[in-house]
């Protein structure tokens, strides 16, 4: 006999744990299924080192579900977004430009967390609901659908039957591949480092992406570490030049990173090991499938610039659950899940060509470009009413 449920999760990401709560905090049952146990201690091998910054309206989300009373205590703000261009011929700032949260509203852009922290706290919460069952080292192998549920295999040879499954599983996601949606992928030869680190200038609760060839190096606010000032940092480089950086001793890395982010903060000192992720761009030529909703990485991936991959995903949660919500004898029929691939894609599709352009302009090499691009910094930043549209785009609020 198979388990019976209102809606599979397929993945026990950060995405699929808060779909799990956002759910189940609605009423309705929930079997969420990863095939990898979660590491939840920041110094543990296989620990997430990336930090989140949940933007505003994500917050909000996370509020609902009754996850962010367990974060707020560990997460820093964002008040300010600062853009620095160090393009010119030696690598220290030429142009530097702040979004200041308080332009456009009360509150900060959005607070940072560890992803090692997000799943620890995420997992604490579902713990206290009656109507999750988590299943963590297990994984969804196979998918059979029919109009009025799906049937979910998973490795443990069980089977689940629920009238929503909701991918989750990531870019190689395997339910949307038993689902045959096909998707458009877009390598850029990159890869990026990410860790943590301790300086001796405070950060403010600014959020500082220095821009000069390779990608962007971003250094992102986090709590202080052992009395010391701290940030995660997300370094985008070619691939041969992420992996000589991945390899150099500590010492020797230090004092490149301390050069890349010109300086700005002192000397840096690695405060966790360095972990090392491919960049894509990714997207679903379609959302919906019989009975499946794609969401998060499984329907779109981006290059982490602006804080807009999890933000997008917590997008689609939005979406879905107030679908669900308003027809929840309806729930994952074709009429849902056509109209939640109307109200998404096109958003999609826009913010993801939207990166790619960003990504592509950070990585330029030669020095006409790079001036080029500084000058672009400046004329945006110049006129008011483009600097706050902007920003107001990027919390997903127009």
């Amino acid at each position: 006999m198979a388990d019976t449920c209102d809606i599979l999760i397929s993945g026990g990401g950060i995405a699929g744990l808060t779909a799990a709560a956002a759910f189940a905090s609605s009423g309705f049952s929930v079997i969420c299924a990863d095939p990898a146990p979660p590491v939840t201690d920041r110094d543990a091998e296989g620990s997430d080192l990336r930090t989140t910054a949940f933007l505003q309206p994500a917050q909000a989300l996370l509020d609902r579900c009754g996850i962010w009373t367990r974060l707020e205590e560990h997460a820093a703000p964002l008040q300010i977004m600062r853009i620095v261009d160090a393009g010119g011929a030696r690598p220290e700032p030429r142009v530097v430009k702040d979004f200041n949260a308080a332009d456009i509203s009360d509150q900060p852009f959005g607070w940072n967390l560890p992803n090692w922290l997000l799943r620890r706290e995420m997992i604490a919460r579902l713990a206290e609901l009656p109507n999750v069952d988590l299943r963590f080292g297990t994984g969804t192998t196979g998918l059979f659908t029919r109009t009025g549920e799906a049937r979910v295999s998973l490795s443990d040879g069980s089977q689940v039957a629920a009238k929503l499954v909701v991918a989750c599983d990531g870019r190689n996601s395997p339910m949307r591949a038993a689902a045959g949606i096909p998707v458009k992928t877009t390598r850029y030869g990159q890869k990026a480092l990410a860790f943590a680190v301790t300086h001796p200038v405070p950060h403010e609760n600014v959020s500082t992406e220095i821009h000069r060839s390779g990608g962007p190096f971003t250094l992102v606010p986090l709590p202080d570490y052992q009395g010391q000032p701290s940030s995660a940092i997300v370094w985008m480089e070619r691939g041969p030049r992420a992996q000589e950086l991945l390899n150099l001793d500590p010492a020797a890395f230090e004092a490149a990173m301390t050069e890349r982010s010109c300086g700005l903060f002192g000397d840096l000192r690695l405060a966790s090991r360095r972990t090392i992720w491919p960049i894509i761009s990714q997207s679903a030529e379609r959302l919906n499938g019989e009975r499946l909703a794609l969401m998060a990485e499984a329907a779109h991936v981006v290059p982490p610039i602006g804080a807009q991959g999890l933000n997008m995903s917590l997008g689609d949660l939005r979406s879905l659950l107030e679908l669900a919500e308003a027809r929840p004898e309806g729930l994952g029929d074709a009429q849902m899940l056509a109209a939640y691939h109307k109200a998404r894609h096109n958003e999609i599709l826009l913010r993801v060509k939207g990166i790619d352009l960003l990504n592509r302009t950070s990585m330029l090499a030669p020095r006409p470009l790079r001036d080029l691009r500084a000058f672009g910094l400046n004329a945006l930043y110049s006129l008011a009413p483009v600097r706050k549209t902007l920003m107001q785009m990027g919390l997903g609020v127009k």
